[in-house]
């Protein structure tokens, strides 16, 4: 199995070729700081709207009993927050075109 994505520094690279005019540590520090801001919100609780391509959010998972798979003790598990994205119309038509 291999990874079929794409990394940050080549969304940087593909976001340079496409804006020769710019620079591209200007393309890095632009996709960094939409990167960090997206973050920093999401820690803040806030929700992250981008029309047409989704919203970024924070849900809950509650506090639980879990099992040790190795043991299969019962063990106790902190309540956890989980980054969750859903897509916007415009991109789920276009992945379905």
């Amino acid at each position: 199995m291999g990874f079929n994505g794409m990394t940050k520094s080549e969304l940087i690279a593909r976001l340079a070729a496409a804006n020769p005019h710019l620079y591209q540590r200007d393309v890095e520090r632009i996709v960094s700081t939409i990167f960090d801001e997206i973050s920093a919100a999401l820690a803040r609780g806030d929700r992250v709207e981008l029309r047409g391509f989704g919203a970024f959010s924070v849900k809950s998972r509650g506090a639980r009993i879990g099992r040790n798979p190795r043991t299969g003790e019962a063990v106790q598990v902190a309540q956890k927050f989980i980054p969750y994205f859903k897509t916007g119309k415009q991109l789920r038509e276009k992945l379905n075109a």
